[in-house]
C-alpha cells in the first residue's frame, strides 16, 4: 500500500502544474544510438527561472534527438533549440487545461485506491488460506482483517490528501 502511494506521488510529479519542474520529463525516453533512455540520463536538467526549464545534453549529438523527443511526447510545449541546449517555456495553464488535469489527477488517484484495495483483498485472502490451514484462531483472523481496514482507510485518506494538494496547487497557479 504504501508503494502505490510513492508511485502516485511520482506519477502526480509529471504533471504539469504551470511551473518548472525537471520532473516533468522523467516519462520521456529519447532514442540515444538505438537504446531508448531517460532524458535525464542524457542531459543536466536546470530550472534558470520558475517557467523555464533548460536541458543541457552531455552528448552535443543527442541534441536533435531529445528536442523530437520532446515533441513527440504529450507535454503540449515546444522545445527551443540554441545548438547547445534546449529550452522549455511552460506556458500558463488555461482554465480548460487546468480542469483537464484535476480529471487526471483524480483519475490517478481512483487507480491508486483500486490499487490499494486490491492489496486489501490479497491480506485478506491470505489470512483466510492461513485460517483454514489452522495457523490463525478465530481471534487472530478478525484482528488481522481489522488492523488491514484500518491500514486500508489510512493509506484512502492519504490519497484524498495527496489529490486534493495536487488539484489545489493546479487551480491556484
Amino acid at each position: 500500500m504504501a508503494k502505490t502511494i510513492s508511485v502516485l506521488k511520482e506519477d502526480l510529479n509529471t504533471v504539469r502544474a504551470g511551473r518548472a519542474n525537471a520532473a516533468l520529463l522523467d516519462q520521456i525516453t529519447v532514442d540515444y544510438y538505438g537504446v531508448q533512455t531517460p532524458v535525464k540520463n542524457l542531459s543536466n536538467i536546470q530550472v534558470p527561472d520558475p517557467r523555464t526549464l533548460m536541458i543541457i545534453p552531455f552528448d552535443p549529438k543527442s541534441l536533435k534527438n531529445i528536442e523530437k523527443a520532446i515533441q513527440m511526447s504529450n507535454l503540449g510545449i515546444n522545445p527551443t533549440n540554441d545548438g547547445r541546449n534546449i529550452r522549455l517555456v511552460i506556458p500558463p495553464l488555461t482554465e480548460e487545461r487546468r480542469k483537464d488535469l484535476t480529471k487526471l489527477i483524480k483519475k490517478m488517484g481512483e487507480e491508486s485506491k483500486v490499487a490499494v484495495r486490491n492489496c486489501r483483498r490479497e491480506a485478506n485472502e491470505q489470512i483466510k488460506k492461513a485460517e483454514k490451514a489452522g495457523d490463525l484462531t478465530e481471534d487472530d483472523v478478525k484482528k488481522d482483517l481489522d488492523e488491514i481496514q484500518k491500514m486500508t482507510d489510512k493509506c484512502m485518506k492519504d490519497i484524498d490528501q495527496i489529490i486534493a494538494a495536487k488539484d489545489k496547487e493546479i487551480m491556484e497557479i
